[in-house]
C-alpha cells in the first residue's frame, strides 16, 4: 500500500515525524509532500498568484512553497510516479474539532485527496495549554494512531467523504477508547484579536486562540474529547443543505426558467 503524508504545520513540524512513525507500521511505501512553512488556518486555499516551487529532501520526500492543497495536488499530479492508495494528513499540532475543520489546512489536505478519489484521513493532537510551540506532547497520537488507523485503511469510504481523527490531550493510558461522533459546533470569541505596536509605532493585529466557548452537544467530537475519548468523525465534501432546496426554489419560482 502506498501512503502519502502531508500536513499544514510544515515539513519540519514534529507532528509530521509522529505521522511517519505511525505510517511505517502500516506500509513501507511512504511518500512525504508537505508545505515548506507552516500553513495553519490556510483552509482549502490554492496558490494561483505566484509560482509554486518544490524542494526535494531525499527519495520520496518533498516540500512545497505553498499550501496543504498545493502539496497534495503537486504530489499526485507531478511528483509521484503513481497515485497513493491512502493520504494521511497531520498529525496536526492542535485540535481540529467542530468549526475548526472549515479553517484547517490539515483537514483540507484530506479533502483534496478525497476530491481526487483517494481515501484520506486527517489526524490532530489536542493540547491543553497555550504557548507550547514545538513542545506540544504527541503521546496520545503516538500510542493510539496506528491502532485507530489499522481498521480503517482497507475500508471503502463513501464517495466524497473523509475521516477526521482527534486525540485528546491526556496521558495515553487514560484514554477511554474511541467514539465515532458527528461534528460539533463551537464559537471563537470575537474578542480574541490581540493588538500590539511594532518598533516603528504602527499597530498590528494577531488573531488569538483564547476565549473559545465550547458548546458540545450529544455525541459530538467536542464532547468525545472532553470525556477522554479519541474522536473519529466522517466528513463529507458536499456542503449542500438539501432541506433548503425546495424552500429556496419556492421563493425564486417567479425567476426560474
Amino acid at each position: 500500500m502506498r501512503i502519502l503524508l502531508t500536513n499544514d504545520d510544515g515539513y519540519h513540524a514534529p507532528g509530521l515525524s509522529v505521522l511517519e512513525a505511525i505510517a511505517a507500521t502500516l506500509s513501507d511505501d511512504i511518500w512525504v509532500c508537505a508545505p515548506a512553512e507552516e500553513q495553519s488556518g490556510a483552509g482549502h486555499s490554492l496558490t494561483l498568484s505566484r509560482p509554486v516551487r518544490v524542494r526535494q529532501h531525499g527519495p520520496k520526500r518533498f516540500s512545497v512553497a505553498g499550501t496543504p492543497t498545493d502539496s497534495v495536488m503537486m504530489a499526485i499530479g507531478e511528483l509521484m510516479d503513481s497515485p497513493p492508495d491512502l493520504i494521511l494528513s497531520g498529525v496536526n499540532r492542535g485540535a481540529n474539532l467542530g468549526d475548526d475543520v472549515t479553517y484547517s489546512g490539515t483537514v483540507s489536505a484530506a479533502i483534496e485527496g478525497t476530491l481526487a478519489g483517494i481515501r484520506s484521513i486527517a489526524l490532530s493532537q489536542v493540547y491543553a495549554s497555550e504557548g507550547l510551540a514545538d513542545n506540544v506532547p504527541f503521546a496520545a497520537a503516538e500510542a493510539w494512531g496506528a491502532k485507530v488507523l489499522a481498521p480503517l485503511i482497507d475500508m471503502d469510504f463513501a464517495k466524497r467523504t473523509l475521516v477526521n481523527i482527534n486525540f485528546p490531550a491526556i496521558d495515553p493510558t487514560d484514554i477511554k477508547g474511541v467514539r465515532v461522533v458527528r461534528q460539533g459546533f463551537h464559537d471563537y470569541a470575537r474578542g480574541s484579536i490581540v493588538k500590539g505596536i511594532d518598533p516603528r509605532g504602527y499597530p498590528y493585529y494577531w488573531f488569538g486562540l483564547h476565549g473559545v466557548e465550547h458548546t458540545p452537544g450529544h455525541d459530538t467530537d467536542l464532547e468525545a474529547i472532553s470525556d477522554g475519548y479519541i474522536a473519529v468523525t466522517p466528513l463529507q465534501v458536499d456542503l449542500t443543505h438539501s432541506h433548503s432546496l425546495d424552500r429556496l426554489a419556492d421563493r425564486l419560482k417567479g425567476l426560474m426558467g
